[in-house]
């Protein structure tokens, strides 16, 4: 279910008296700290049965910090600090050219401590957005529908798979609607920079009329219960965190490129905490120390020894490069094709 994020003097910021619209919200759930006598308000892509673990152990480790927690699409938050003026503390999300352009856009505070310090370069940018996690985009299947099939290695695998197969895969393949996902069109992106085969892929999903999504999370649900047989630029942490509920599933790590989106945090310009803030982007930053959470949240941290062991993986970069594919020109023509490929009558 889907909400409206109504302005009024009870929610997180004020538009004026003539507001018709404001960006919409997937969840919202406040933590009450133990000795609780500040908010801080966190506006999130995450979901809050990956999240709520985090929050739980900062809170644990920071006794007197309420947490406001807000869940919204990576583009709905984007309009929320870009176009509307949302009054956050703090903004976490997984669509990392989205944040890049938020900092570039003087939208974002800077902020430097000794837990950031630690962070390799490419984890972090200018000192004002922050990596904490490190996570492939991955293919997930239904074991149930593969069963006497050999899951694709690679992406032509795939390509050749789907080709010889139509019957079995017809409007069961899901994938991102990148026109709404910002984290969808962020790894399409990064396909199309990567190997040309990405548009013969897209070309042969959408005469197999595949559906596309919004999130991760629909998908995998529908690879689980059947309603589809594979789900292709799945984030890798939600499908492992599914894995004890969902063991019909299967997850699989293409050997010809893995894109790795980095999860990252920043404090907007307006937040009205930020020395709270800069606590939890700490706090993140050191998710590597924390083995028990990361257990439980299936987020995997920062860890350059654990890339460099994976000759597919392919770090998306945080910094300038990101906005290429949000110049509006480009973006456009990005769609445009995608529409075309995915779209076909």
């Amino acid at each position: 279910m889907r909400f409206t994020y109504l302005a009024t003097s009870l929610v997180f910021f004020f538009l004026g008296p003539h507001v018709t619209s404001a960006f919409e919200i997937e969840g919202n759930h406040i933590y009450p700290a133990p000795n609780g006598n500040l908010t801080i308000k966190i506006i999130s892509t995450a979901d809050i049965n990956v999240f709520e673990p985090i929050i739980l152990a900062f809170q644990r480790a920071h006794p007197t910090i309420n947490v406001d927690y807000v869940i919204a699409s990576s583009t709905e938050l984007m309009k929320a600090l870009y176009e509307e003026g949302g009054e956050f503390d703090l903004a976490i999300s997984s669509a990392m050219d989205l944040q890049t352009k938020l900092a570039n856009d003087g939208f974002a505070q800077t902020y430097s401590s000794n837990a950031t310090d630690t962070l390799p370069d490419w984890a972090k940018w200018r000192n004002q957005v922050f990596a904490f996690t490190q996570e492939p985009a991955v293919v997930v299947i239904s074991k149930a529908a593969f069963e006497g099939i050999d899951p694709p290695k690679t992406r032509e695998d795939l390509i050749s798979l789907l080709r010889d197969n139509p019957d079995k895969f017809e409007k069961r393949i899901g994938t991102y609607d990148v026109r709404v996902s910002g984290a969808g069109y962020l790894f399409a992106t990064q396909d199309s920079r990567n190997s040309d085969s990405y548009w013969r892929l897209t070309e042969v999903m959408g005469r197999l009329n595949s559906r596309l999504y919004r999130g991760s999370g629909d998908m995998i649900h529908d690879v689980a219960s059947g309603q589809l047989t594979l789900a292709y630029n799945v984030v890798g942490s939600y499908a492992m965190s599914r894995l004890s509920d969902y063991p019909g599933i299967q997850i699989i790590l293409f050997d010809d490129y893995v894109n790795v989106m980095l999860r990252t945090a920043l404090i907007p310009k307006n937040a009205s905490n930020p020395t709270q803030s800069g606590m939890m982007i700490d706090f993140l930053a050191t998710l590597n120390r924390r083995p028990e959470l990361v257990k439980l949240t299936s987020l995997p941290p920062i860890d350059s020894a654990q890339l460099q062991e994976n000759s597919a993986a392919r770090p998306i970069r945080l910094g300038p490069g990101l906005l290429v594919f949000l110049d509006r020109l480009k973006k456009e023509s990005f769609l445009t094709n995608w529409v075309n490929s995915i779209e076909q009558e």
